[in-house]
């Protein structure tokens, strides 16, 4: 049978390149396809032909990416191409012609359809799993894995991955699991990427030569390393004025955001991306446009920008766009510039990628989420800084990032090069930026680990031996395996040198090992009492910190937070860690402390009243508690003092006596080259201690994935989710959550937490197995509904505590604390509340609150069809009335998403 290859290749206005010519001809002989190329490339291509020949040969393609946004723009992709009746939609909460032969779903809309054996399967030829390279995703990689490890034999698998250094690992393991696969590598940018800096009104080229396409750190532009030395040498007090920026750029800071992209404009480099770490910058840098007089269009351009959104935004009724900042939204995309981050409507988000596509907007301030697959690709990408914030600390952006966001600059077709910009700031080295953007050494790392869900529903379809066969067959395992023959070639190493050490530590006065053994035992018993010392401080200082009460003034002896505090919650109940309480500092701060800021008993210096209307989301309210705090504090005499450490006194331990007498009584110690032997005796002891620890991950690693399963099991086994190689009636409502906190779910529909809840209060306390705040230091205790959403979400808490208690006895950590940071929002939304009224309350962004609240509603239908035996308890009818309530209004004119 001839290939449809000519007639495929016929529907691009360009001709294909050799590696995706290379992908196709795979597919045409019947094998599975690995395409791992840049960003840009165009290895999308290959999955559209897996597409072409279903369609041609009458069978299933599943078009899987790994965010909604993605399936939206490939969904509206693949309808553009073979029309709406041949191409549906599956997300979390979307459902667009699902028999379709066509289908572009979610990667876990497909693991879910594998675990319950839809009938949708049946006649499925081809699976594309776009952006694979998620699977190294800590939270949700874990299913790209599962739907590769289970899909049926007869099912082609197309796997398209950003550039990664281990292709060819991955490749071989997808041989071993999926059959013949083709492994196509392609380093090749089909638009030239070429990399500069911007600096003093300057756009200075990184390399010193005219080939983008070999960076090379050795080939860094002098010019552009003598601008820096000069300024860096100057310093900030020697530049008296001279911008490093761009026009008012001020003395030493980066430009303007307006003259950045006045600069581009001018050098012909607009469209342009860039990427601020965090959304206020986003935000931040559109309002200076605001207050520019910068416009990027012309008025006609203008017109079809405002006819554009209007259509787009009919449905959202008025009141909600006030809230939602329309007016200044729609003034910005007039004159050409946006925002794009996940604190955005989701509605606002599209309308931004839209008239990007379209070419009319020619500035967009976006995080680094831009980069994760959404098809909008720039003439340039600007870089303001290469460090960001990761959640827990400020981090370097690594080679692999830096790949990632500035793989969106050059438009196939449109521009005939690309061009990465990274503003110079104070302290950037050219070489190491040089070295950052020629790096090509990020490896995909598996983070594939069972789940409770993943266990019952194994064991329910296949049996425990062959759920342990087929999860030793992971992504996961195959590295395990691969780093043990490393590992077991390090260990023969080890062991020839510490034989040579032993025989340098050879004395001839007597058993040196021996006498090393002593020493080494003094040692570790003075470090032992030391430790002791300071647990015993440890407690002392968390039984102060559990006497405080609201109001109580005390000095936090250390950390960040050092100094003057006023305790507005003691924050007893915090598990295992001890307690928290929630201060309010004297430089305004609401922060939640550990007992890491307490390494020293601490008390009340004296009391103050709390004002009852005191709001600690309110600047106002904490300024002027905070004003309180310190003049009471002048009026008391109190100042912050540091603690006193005391130091551990061994002098009278028998056991540190003994071991100093039997050290003075060996032969050894009158050794003249007593310390010499010394010396090889702890290199002995530091090698054999590595050698042991080497020892342990060897044996760590062989079956590492089934152990865990085995312990997961024994889990399942005690709650009684599992009996033997049944699963229970209880284990097949869990195999129906997919829920990060899917077994407390399962815990709380069979212990009745939510039976007799009204749809708004099961709305409520579900909230908390979905919801995770942004920062942890957002300490302002979360409001929660009186009652029994109240009382619900407080057992949920103790079922997490007894579920969180017995997975540390088998040596799990599956289940994260419960939020409540939702709870208010979800409730009061669920109620019929105005979304100004809801915002407002909770200060989250109407992003955030969409998102939240789609989770909520994907987990609610989870809970309906697991409560669908038990119809008695009311949980499945207030479930899905929760959905209803729930998708309304921002949220479900959202849906879209």
């Amino acid at each position: 049978m001839a290939s449809p290859f000519p007639q495929f290749s016929a529907l691009y206005p360009f001709g294909l390149d050799e590696f995706q010519v290379q992908g196709c001809a795979a597919l045409d002989e019947g094998h599975g396809v690995l395409v791992a190329a840049p960003t840009g490339a165009g290895k999308t291509v290959v999955g559209e032909y897996a597409v072409f020949l279903a369609l041609s040969q009458g069978r299933k393609c599943f078009y899987t990416t790994p965010i909604k946004a993605l399936s939206n723009q490939k969904f509206a992709d693949l309808v553009k191409r073979h029309g709406a009746a041949n191409v549906g939609l599956l997300t979390g909460d979307n459902s667009i012609n699902g028999d379709a032969p066509v289908v572009v779903m979610t990667t876990e809309v497909l693991r879910n359809m594998l675990y319950a054996g839809s009938t949708a399967l049946d006649g499925l030829g081809f699976v594309v799993m776009d952006e694979v390279h998620y699977l190294a995703d800590r939270f949700r990689g874990a299913v790209w894995e599962e739907v590769i490890i289970h899909l049926p034999e007869s099912v082609q698998l197309v796997s398209l991955s950003a550039t990664v250094s281990n292709a060819e690992e991955f490749g071989e393991w997808l041989e071993t699991v999926r059959g013949a696969t083709k492994i196509i590598v392609s380093e090749h940018r089909p638009v030239p990427l070429w990399q500069h800096v911007l600096a003093g009104g300057k756009i200075f080229d990184l390399y010193n030569g005219a080939d983008p396409e070999t960076p090379d750190a050795a080939r860094v532009n002098p010019e552009l390393v003598r601008y820096c030395r000069q300024e860096e040498r100057l310093g900030p007090s020697g530049r008296r004025g001279r911008s490093a920026g761009v026009g008012r750029g001020g003395r030493s800071g980066p430009p303007s955001r307006v003259d950045v992209v006045d600069r581009l404009d001018s050098e012909g480099l607009l469209p342009a991306i860039t990427f601020i770490f965090s959304r206020a910058g986003c935000e931040g840098a559109v309002q200076q446009f605001l207050r520019s007089n910068v416009r990027l269009l012309t008025q006609e351009d203008r017109l079809k920008v405002r006819a554009h959104v209007s259509a787009r935004t009919a449905d959202i009724p008025r009141e909600d766009l006030n809230v939602l900042g329309y007016h200044d939204f729609l003034d910005a995309l007039e004159r050409g510039v946006a925002a794009h981050h996940a604190g955005m409507l989701p509605t606002f988000k599209e309308i931004v990628e839209e008239l990007f596509v379209q070419g009319l907007v020619k500035a967009v301030f976006a995080t680094e989420t831009l980069a994760l697959g959404i098809n909008m690709p720039a003439r340039s990408v600007v870089l303001e800084s290469l460090v960001k914030w990761n959640g827990e600390a400020h981090v370097d952006v690594t080679p692999g990032e830096y790949t990632q966001l500035t793989g969106r600059a050059g438009r196939r077709g449109i521009d005939i090069e690309g061009h990465a910009v990274v503003l110079y700031r104070p302290g950037l080295d050219p070489r190491a930026l040089a070295g950052l953007a020629s790096t090509r050494t990020y490896p995909l790392r598996s983070s594939f680990k069972p789940s409770y869900n993943m266990a019952v529903n194994l064991v329910g379809q296949v049996g425990t031996a062959r759920a342990r066969a087929l999860l030793e067959s992971s992504f996961a395992q195959f590295q395990a395996d691969r780093a043990v023959v490393g590992l077991t070639r390090q260990l023969k190493r080890n062991n020839e040198a510490l034989a040579g050490y032993k025989e340098s530590m050879s004395c001839h006065l007597g058993d040196f090992e021996e006498y090393a053994a002593l020493r080494r035992a003094l040692s570790d018993r003075e470090a032992e009492l030391s430790r002791q010392n300071s647990a015993s401080r440890r407690a002392s200082a968390a039984a102060a910190v559990e006497q405080l009460k609201p109001g109580d003034v005390i000095t936090v002896p250390t950390g960040r937070r050092a100094g003057l505090a006023l305790v507005l919650d003691p924050g007893l109940d915090t598990g295992k860690e001890g307690p928290r309480p929630v201060v309010l500092t004297a430089e305004r701060q609401v922060v939640r402390l550990s007992m890491l800021d307490f390494p020293v008993p601490v008390e009340p210096q004296f009391w103050m009243r709390i004002p009852k209307s005191f709001n600690p989301k309110s600047p106002q309210s904490r300024r002027d508690l905070a004003s309180a705090l310190r003049t009471k504090a002048g009026d008391e005499g109190v100042k912050p003092t540091r603690p006193r450490r005391q130091r551990a006194d061994a002098a009278d331990d028998a056991e540190i006596i003994r071991l100093r007498a039997a050290i003075r009584r060996h032969p050894c110690h009158g050794c003249d080259d007593r310390e010499n032997h010394a010396r090889w005796a702890e290199r002995y002891w530091r090698l054999q201690r590595e050698t042991e620890q080497l020892e342990r991950r060897v044996r760590g690693r062989t079956n590492s994935i089934a152990r865990t399963f085995d312990r997961v099991c024994s889990v399942l086994t005690v709650l009684g989710y599992l009996d033997g190689e049944r699963v229970t009636e209880p284990g097949r409502r869990l195999a129906r959550i997919y829920s990060e906190l899917d077994l407390v779910a399962a815990e709380c529909l069979r212990e009745g937490v939510w039976d007799g809840l009204s749809a708004a209060e099961l709305a409520c306390a579900a909230s908390l197995l979905v919801y995770e705040a942004r920062n942890s230091d957002d300490a302002a205790p979360p409001r929660v509904p009186k009652g029994p959403a109240r009382e619900a979400i407080e057992r949920t808490m103790r079922i997490w505590l007894e579920t969180h208690n017995l997975e540390g006895d088998y040596d799990l950590d599956f289940q994260r604390e419960p939020d409540t940071g939702f709870a208010w929002a979800a409730y009061r939304w669920a109620s019929g509340h105005r979304l100004e009224a809801v915002l407002d309350e909770v200060g989250l962004p109407a992003g955030d609150f969409v998102r939240w609240c789609k989770q909520l509603i994907d987990l609610l239908g989870q809970i309906a069809d697991a409560a669908a035996a038990d119809e008695g308890s009311g949980v499945r009818a207030a479930a899905r009335e929760a959905v209803d309530l729930i998708r309304r209004g921002v949220v479900a004119y959202s849906s879209v998403t």
